[in-house]
């Protein structure tokens, strides 16, 4: 069973996807004045200046999703083409269904009403909004995929692009908190107009003794790329330990943000960032995670977590951020498994100028990386995370009768999905999770292992017992 959950990375390129204009190529007959045809006017007044700033040739997002919005490349990228977010391709959406609104892809990713689909298609689009397209914008969009999605010809409204009403949407509502549990919330927050604001803030968790947590819920505000939960590892470095993590802001209630104001990068705020371990979280602004049953995952008492929320602010005005999230607690005697947290990452590797190169790292039952508290090691879920140039990220068993096979794969750098396993992963030891992933470096430098977007990384992330 694959679960709808998605990591996001910790340093996106969103930044890269402000709305700019490309160049028009062969764009479809009738220009944009009256009469034009429907789709000439949806290329020039919302692909070209509102998606084809991140869906442009060459750019990451078009690469990872292998969408590209440019006038002359956008339709036939979209008109009965199959999507690449595993969901979608699961309940049968094509990106453009002719006459099929509610069986596209590219409608539903435009739609910001909460619950109007059923499955997790990703956010909502564009991305550094927080109402999306206009109203008139999104009934002209349905009106030409409902009339067939034609190349050529006047089959939707053009006055619906003048009509700049915001698309209704429901005041946004916390989380309420968990009958037994515990609420991490990061307070309303601005971002500031063109500027990406990504931050962190440590929450304890307020438990004498460990908790066991078998579910995660979380919320935010749209806008957001993600919220995830850290937890820290103090024998990772002599700089991991809590007294020298405090000297680099991390305490409780203070916010860190990793850019400064003038948009470079805050060194010391980033630093605690190589001590952490991935505990939960989530790239959509509402999501619940529940573990197997009888399965939670422990966490030791006065327990502190990082809260990592990123929004991006596309608009000319300040947006609010607010992100919370609930960890669900049962009680010991319920859990017949207690799980821990996967954190295996390859941090040395060299990507060349120009290059396609695939990276492999060995992680052996038994070893520090997977230690060994029964006869077995039992996997149950697994997710991974690498960069922009990541084009592929598969796990392999290595040893025993499962020896070789490939048991994750992901192609979406920006939405890697998390396999949560019907019948889990038994490892026994000196067998080996082995993580292989390939990267296109299109950039004219070597690059490495590193904490920011203009970096890599390859980790394996998931739950194991």
């Amino acid at each position: 069973m694959r679960s709808a959950f998605r990591l996001v990375p910790l340093a996106l390129l969103a930044a890269a996807c402000a709305g700019a204009e490309v160049p028009t190529g062969d764009a479809p007959s009738g220009g944009t004045g009256p009469g034009a045809a429907s789709f000439a006017l949806l290329q020039t007044r919302v692909l070209t200046p509102q998606c084809a700033g991140c869906h442009t040739a060459g750019s990451p997002s078009a690469a990872q999703s292998g969408l590209v919005l440019d006038a002359g490349s956008a339709y036939g990228a979209l008109v009965g083409v199959r999507p690449t977010n595993a969901n979608a391709r699961r309940d049968g959406l094509l990106r453009v269904a002719a006459g099929k609104p509610d069986s596209s892809l590219l409608y539903h990713k435009l739609v910001w009403t909460p619950g109007h689909h059923a499955a997790d298609y990703g956010n909502p689009m564009p991305l550094g909004t927080t109402r999306g397209l206009a109203a008139g914008e999104l009934e002209f969009v349905r009106q030409w995929i409902a009339a067939g999605a034609p190349r050529e010809g006047a089959v939707a409204a053009a006055s619906l692009l003048d009509d700049r009403t915001a698309q209704t949407l429901p005041p946004f509502v916390p989380l309420a908190r968990p009958a037994s549990g515990v609420q991490l919330a990061v307070d309303s927050f601005a971002v500031a107009p063109a500027f990406e604001r990504e931050l962190f803030v440590l929450r304890p968790l307020g438990n004498a003794e460990e908790v066991f947590v078998d579910r995660f819920e979380f919320r935010m505000r749209p806008g957001s790329h993600h919220l995830l939960l850290y937890d820290f590892d103090p024998g990772r470095s002599p700089l991991c330990v809590p007294q020298v993590l405090a000297l680099a802001g991390v305490t409780p209630g203070n916010v860190r943000d990793i850019r400064n104001p003038d948009g470079s990068m805050n060194t010391l705020a980033m630093a605690p960032m190589a001590c952490h371990v991935f505990v939960a979280g989530s790239m959509t602004t509402s999501f619940a995670y529940q573990f197997p049953p009888g399965v939670a995952l422990r966490l030791r008492a006065n327990a502190a977590l990082d809260v990592n929320v990123h929004y991006v602010n596309r608009g000319a005005a300040p947006m609010a951020g607010e992100a919370y999230a609930n960890l669900h607690t049962i009680d010991r005697a319920r859990v017949q498994r207690a799980a821990s947290t996967l954190d295996l990452g390859n941090t040395s590797f060299s990507l060349p100028a120009g290059q396609r190169t695939t990276v492999t790292k060995e992680f052996v039952v038994g070893s520090a990386a997977l230690p060994l508290r029964d006869s077995v090691l039992t996997v149950f879920a697994l997710t991974s995370h690498m960069h922009s140039r990541g084009e592929r990220f598969v796990v392999r068993v290595k040893g025993g009768a499962r020896n070789g096979e490939i048991v994750y794969e992901n192609t979406d750098w920006e939405h890697p999905v998390m396999t949560t396993y019907a019948s889990p992963l038994v490892l026994r030891r000196g067998e080996a999770l082995v993580s292989e992933v390939t990267f296109l470096n299109t950039t004219a430098r070597t690059l490495r292992f590193g904490l920011t977007s203009e970096d890599e990384m390859a980790i394996v992330f998931g739950y194991y017992y």
